[in-house]
């Protein structure tokens, strides 16, 4: 089984593949300080704790991390502990298959090239992925299959926190879709600010990077991932899919290019 890693600045999500399908996933915080060592442990408890693993062997690794520091711990526990498993980090010099048009194009995060890569297997060009994370970033593929740059915008949590910290009377709040726009309290305020304001994010970019993109906007498709987007998926109006395993189907298909299926 391939076993697939998303480091993101919060969240860690890890993917078992078999074959073309994700059987197993889990979703743990990212956290600098974790050695290799305690990385193993963590991910062999997972892994021995899910009935639908026993006796699972791992064939393969693929990883992404926003994280440099996490990113060596992760080569160094794949170097010790799966040693003799091809395993793939993404980072300048692995094959992707994505021509990225920008001034300077290691300056792209790995996250963001490999859900390209996925929508482009998944959707083709063109296609525009929002991805709520830490960030909420927007990638434009084009109608060449391109990556050719993109947005990025704070993301909700770290909206919710700047609130809260710089808010005398503005408390975090269980964020959850208000029963009206107009909210009647200070916490139906707070969710709707929320909620509909990262909507009409979403909205407004799309439409202004489709513009860029495409002069026929019903070839567009536009992508919505990460643990955040269940959130605002029920507001956004142009959001055509959602795919909670973006990151790691691209991930899969870096291998593939790679190492082999």
């Amino acid at each position: 089984m391939l076993l697939t890693i998303d480091v993101g600045n919060t969240h860690t999500v890890l993917g078992l593949f078999e074959g073309e399908e994700v059987i197993e996933h889990w979703r743990i915080n990212t956290d600098a300080r974790r050695t290799a060592d305690e990385i193993a442990v963590v991910l062999q408890g997972l892994i021995s704790q899910s009935p639908l693993l026993a006796d699972t062997d791992i064939s393969g690794i693929a990883v992404c991390s926003t994280v440099p520091s996490v990113l060596h711990e992760m080569r160094e526990m794949c170097r010790r502990y799966y040693g003799d498993v091809p395993a793939v980090i993404v980072e300048p010099g692995v094959k992707t298959g994505v021509p990225v048009r920008m001034d300077n194009p290691k300056e792209v995060g790995a996250d963001r090239v490999v859900n390209a890569l996925a929508a482009i297997h998944l959707y083709g060009g063109p296609a525009i992925v929002v991805d709520f994370g830490t960030a909420t970033t927007f990638d434009a593929v084009s109608t060449k299959n391109e990556y050719v740059g993109g947005a990025i915008a704070p993301g909700i949590e770290i909206s919710i926190d700047a609130l809260s910290a710089r808010g005398a009377q503005l408390h975090k709040i269980e964020l959850s879709r208000p029963r009206h726009v107009i909210g009647k309290n200070t916490v139906e305020a707070l969710q709707s600010g929320i909620i509909h304001g990262f909507a009409g994010q979403v909205d407004g970019l799309v439409e202004r990077m489709a513009e860029e993109l495409t002069d026929d906007p019903d070839e567009l498709t536009v992508v919505a991932t990460g643990g955040l987007a269940p959130m605002v998926l029920d507001e956004a109006r142009n959001i055509d899919v959602y795919e909670p395993w973006l990151t790691l189907i691209g991930l899969r298909l870096i291998y593939e290019r790679n190492v082999g299926s």
